[in-house]
């Protein structure tokens, strides 16, 4: 499957909708993107209305606190009512302190900074916090996807704060992703504050395109159309703050721009850039890679950034390993996908009957972990591009249970990677995304 004959073009003017402050080699000061979003906010008719702004979880890098403070500084005097929105999809809910630090404040200071905003996690397990929009019917699935997806019909269903806010505002960053293409602008309503059945849809018709392919795609992808056609059935006005920021090797922060504009604006101007700061192009393709993961991801569930961003210059018969020594499970949130394990998309689709009623979602996630393959059906073998070795807490038995190799974190010999040429060690492994030239 390539995205070649499915992805559609920006639409011609469609980025220039939005205000852009920044390029791919500028480096932004605090004080330059807070004037930005102050004075854009400054021009929105938000007065005496029901807000939301949505915001990423801790699995996202980025400035965060400083655009939320920004933000929220800019409307909260004029709003009738305020909410933050942690849009976590169907990630594990945030607690205390680590909202502090997503927010930029001290450990208890949430109240104080944000006296006017009630902060709160997407409550996707509660069906008291989620409300149906409609639905879009199998027929205009399938014309979305290209006739990936044939017969099955989609029920929106979003966050009810969301879907009966005036004014929703998304304030997140934008990188290339595994099922979308490039992250940011209406995936945060879908799936950031959604729940399974476009979940499972979306991500489903992404792992059919293969996550290797997918991946970094700049243009309007058969998901990035699923995601903007449930958004259109948010009533109220949709908004966006995007931003391109990367990491150094110090931790360090390098914001390259802002942008503002309602979402799919928004979301054009900075995936543009997106494209040319998160992407890393060699010239040929690693033996062996070592994907550093960062301890804001933490399960495989998340951390498995570090596979599919490096998939693409792994060579033939490789191995990715994933440096997780914090890590202790898979995934706490999707139990399930230990009934599955990963595999390639081969796998599951020439097993179909005996799949097709578990979440699709979890088998998306599967074969983005496991990357390309084949599965004869006859034989039962699998055959696997590329081997996928997680070095955590995670025990050796639990990781071949999973269909994934083990190794001992603290016994890995950092010095012959080092003076290995065919191997490559990435810091930070989920953010900057490896593709080959050719």
């Amino acid at each position: 499957m390539t995205t070649e004959n499915l992805t559609l073009p920006v639409p011609a003017g469609l980025a220039e909708r939005a205000a852009l402050l920044g390029s791919p080699t500028d480096t932004l000061t605090e004080e330059q993107a807070r004037e930005f979003i102050l004075a854009q906010l400054a021009e929105t008719d938000v007065d005496g209305k029901n807000v939301v702004i949505v915001i990423p979880d801790g699995t996202r890098s980025g400035p965060h606190g400083l655009m939320i403070q920004a933000a929220y500084d800019a409307i909260a005097d004029r709003v009738a009512s305020l909410h933050i929105l942690i849009a976590l999809g169907t990630h594990a809910a945030m607690e205390g302190p680590a909202i502090a630090k997503l927010l930029g404040v001290p450990a208890g200071g949430v109240e104080k900074r944000f006296p006017k905003a009630k902060v709160v996690n997407h409550d996707w397990h509660n069906p008291d916090a989620i409300v149906s929009l409609g639905t879009v019917p199998a027929e205009e699935i399938e014309r979305l996807t290209s006739g990936l997806l044939t017969d099955r019909a989609m029920d929106v269903q979003i966050n009810r704060l969301v879907a009966e806010a005036d004014v929703n505002l998304v304030v997140g960053p934008i990188f290339p992703h595994e099922v979308v293409g490039m992250s940011g602008g209406n995936k945060y309503f879908f799936p950031g504050c959604s729940v399974h059945d476009v979940i499972d849809i979306s991500h489903w018709v992404g792992a059919l395109i293969t996550a290797s392919d997918i991946i970094g795609t700049l243009g309007i992808t058969p998901v990035r159309q699923l995601v903007d056609t449930a958004s259109d059935m948010i009533a109220g006005e949709k908004l966006a703050v995007t931003y391109v920021a990367t990491t150094g090797d110090d931790d360090s922060v390098n914001l390259h721009s802002v942008a503002f504009g309602d979402t799919k604006a928004a979301w054009a101007a900075n995936a543009e850039i997106a494209h040319q700061t998160h992407i890393k192009w060699l010239d040929a393709p690693y033996q062996r890679i070592v994907s550093k993961v960062p301890t804001m991801y933490e399960d495989l569930w998340t951390g498995a950034k570090g596979v599919y961003k490096m998939e693409p210059v792994c060579a033939d018969g490789g191995e990715i390993i994933v440096y997780a020594p914090h890590i202790t499970e898979i995934s706490e949130m999707h139990p399930g996908i230990g009934d599955i394990g990963y595999h390639c998309i081969d796998y599951f689709i020439k097993q179909w009957d005996k799949f097709k009623d578990h979440p699709w979602g979890e088998i998306a996630h599967s074969t983005h972990v496991r990357g390309l393959g084949e599965y004869d059906a006859e034989t039962g073998v699998e055959k696997l591009r590329i081997s996928i070795t997680l070095a955590s807490q995670v025990p050796r038995e639990v990781c071949e249970a999973y269909n994934l190799g083990y190794a001992d974190p603290d016994a890995l010999d950092w010095e012959e990677f080092a003076k290995d040429p065919d191997t490559l060690v990435v810091e930070h492994a989920g953010e900057i995304l490896h593709r080959l030239k050719k």
